[in-house]
């Protein structure tokens, strides 16, 4: 197994961080955690069996089509994983709304076929696939955490049994700064998010 394909999504070429794409879905539905959970299960799904097909395809399609053959190759997925969402969770699928479909014209997904799929293995591809997942996830996930506990004073998960799905926090749930839960909150919280792990990068370069 190479570990680099792996890891080189989550540390050294985050997507979000380090590449910044996808940025679309990512300010776009970091409101709640839950809605996190729900875009990165399916950027998983359709990034990492586009990434198959594509690698195992990529000698076949012809060079002059391949751009047009990747959007219809992920676009099935994505009609794949909507009807999915939308029968076994249709609270999620309903919250993300029209970045679900969205997927389909993503930069990551797009770019990681084109840039990696369409010259490496099915194994590599994979890898690279979930090694990226994990780094669009974990990205997505902080910057909704950190949106809704300061913009709503809540932390949203899943429903389970007596449990609502949905945590409180001290104080902020009265007094939340209600500028997160906006568009511009989370320009700014990007912003400062990029600044940190740039400056990361920075100093363990130099």
């Amino acid at each position: 197994m190479n570990i680099k394909e792996l890891t080189k999504g989550i540390f050294k070429e985050n997507p979000v961080f380090i590449i910044v794409l996808g940025l679309c879905p990512v300010l776009g539905v970091s409101t709640q955690v839950s809605n996190a959970i729900g875009m990165s299960a399916g950027v998983l799904f359709v990034l990492l069996f586009s990434n198959i097909i594509i690698s195992a395809l990529r000698n076949i399609i012809p060079d002059s089509i391949h751009i047009p053959a990747y959007i219809v190759i992920i676009a099935s997925l994505v009609t794949i994983i909507e009807m999915l969402m939308h029968a076994f969770a249709p609270a999620v699928y309903a919250a993300l709304g029209v970045y679900l479909p969205l997927i389909v014209v993503n930069c990551i997904i797009l770019g990681r076929a084109e840039a990696f799929a369409s010259n490496n293995t099915v194994l590599d591809s994979a890898l690279d696939a979930i090694g990226m997942s994990i780094g669009f996830a974990l990205s997505l996930t902080l910057i909704a955490l950190i949106r809704e506990v300061l913009g709503a004073g809540t932390i949203t998960l899943f429903p389970v049994g007596s449990f609502s799905g949905v945590i409180e926090v001290p104080w902020l749930v009265d007094n939340p700064f209600k500028v997160m839960a906006l568009a511009p909150g989370a320009l700014l919280l990007m912003g400062f998010l990029k600044a940190f792990f740039d400056w990361k990068a920075m100093r363990k370069a130099g």
